[in-house]
């Protein structure tokens, strides 16, 4: 194509394009329509390949207006909004992360479900054989004689230590979140990994612990900080499994466009979860250790998921 003919053909648009910079900059972006609002971003784009199919074909002066005018469309397209930070924070919060839990359901409830069976499996064989649990867990993890329920020898705490132990705990699990969430290098093994051998130590602990004689104290101790802490897990896991995705099964898309949009999401969902480990580590410090009978400890893990799911469910539907 020639350039007088791409520039008769392309040029009824840069001059939209032109008309609608030059309103926003008399008064604003937030002063045009919706649907002017949308044109920009149509028009930005357009120009964005008509400079690439430009450069390098024609005139320098023509590839210098098209680099100036898509510099002041960008100025406007990207320009940080008027919210403030406590804004966005609510927004994310209200919006963005549940809203990407309900999206990402599928890579969640397979992390779940994984979890779950494993943990069920370790459980019954366990329960079973306790010697089993040598096979299935790291003697380090293994309690050599079980005396005393999990809330009596694990959280054996002094009140004056719970900050201490929260952030520990803080620190420990995030790390793991981590662990799942970089699985993705490995295209999800490693995340898959983690997410089995969660459900592994679980299952196998709380057998060991039953049959010990201490079964009850040790869901019920595991309760107050338990929901939020494997819900975060789960999500954490299924963030890892998005990017790895975005590798294996791009679709229609190209391959680094797939990977570049996962992680995007993956970002939002591992943002969230940091966030439910401080919730989930902070009652596991300061709540699991009390003295609380067992049925108050299962009371309050149960009123923990029944504020944790409506919110993933319902929140943020409003702003779809």
């Amino acid at each position: 194509m020639t350039q007088r003919s791409f520039v008769q053909r392309r040029s009824g648009e840069w001059e939209e394009l032109d008309g609608l910079l030059k309103r926003a900059g008399r008064r604003g972006v937030r002063f045009l329509a919706p649907e002017e609002v949308e044109r920009l971003g149509q028009l930005y784009r357009a120009l964005g390949s008509d400079l690439a199919y430009a450069r390098d074909r024609y005139d320098p002066e023509l590839v210098e207006y098209l680099n100036r005018t898509i510099a002041r469309a960008h100025a406007y397209v990207y320009a940080p909004t008027a919210q403030s930070g406590w804004s966005r924070i609510g927004h994310f919060y209200g919006c963005d992360f549940p809203r990407e839990v309900r999206r990402s359901l599928l890579p969640i409830a397979l992390c779940t479900a994984l979890t779950v069976a494993s943990a069920v499996m370790s459980y019954v064989v366990v329960r079973s054989h306790p010697d089993n649990a040598y096979a299935l867990l790291p003697a380090e993890l293994i309690p050599a004689q079980i005396r005393k329920s999990l809330h009596d020898s694990n959280f054996a705490i002094a009140s004056t230590d719970s900050p201490l132990v929260s952030a520990a705990i803080i620190t420990n699990n995030v790390r793991v979140s981590i662990g799942a969430f970089a699985g993705a290098v490995t295209l999800g093994v490693f995340t898959i990994y983690l997410i089995i051998f969660n459900g592994l130590m679980l299952g196998g602990l709380g057998a060991l612990f039953t049959n010990a004689g201490f079964g009850p104290d040790f869901w019920a101790t595991i309760a107050p900080h338990g929901v939020i802490e494997l819900t975060a897990i789960q999500i954490a896991g299924a963030a890892g499994l998005l990017i790895a995705a975005g590798v294996l099964v791009p679709g229609r898309m190209r391959r680094r466009d797939a990977i570049a949009l996962n992680a995007r999401r993956a970002a939002v969902l591992f943002g969230g979860v940091v966030s439910m480990l401080i919730v989930a580590g902070t009652i596991e410090g300061f709540i699991s250790p009390l003295r609380w009978p067992i049925d108050a400890r299962l009371a309050f893990g149960a009123a923990t998921a029944a504020i944790l799911y409506p919110y993933f469910a319902f929140t943020g539907r409003e702003h779809a």
